[in-house]
């Protein structure tokens, strides 16, 4: 699985970040979202990567097979 970021669409919410901090995290210039981990493994991670996805109010994550 990976997550796909589009940070022209992120609002800066942090929603993501809240979420799962191993996973994702912030810009310094711009407060959007940079993806630490694009394919993570295990099942905790998983499931975080797909509540991040199912929480982000602009709808800037996605995740592919």
């Amino acid at each position: 699985m990976k997550i796909i970021a589009d940070a022209a669409t992120c609002v800066g919410s942090g929603q993501c970040v809240f979420t799962e901090p191993g996973l994702f995290d912030q810009s310094e210039d711009e407060g959007t979202v940079v993806v630490l981990d694009a394919e993570p493994t295990g099942d905790l991670l998983l499931r975080k990567a797909r509540e991040a996805v199912d929480n982000c109010p602009a709808q800037a994550l996605s995740l592919a097979e």
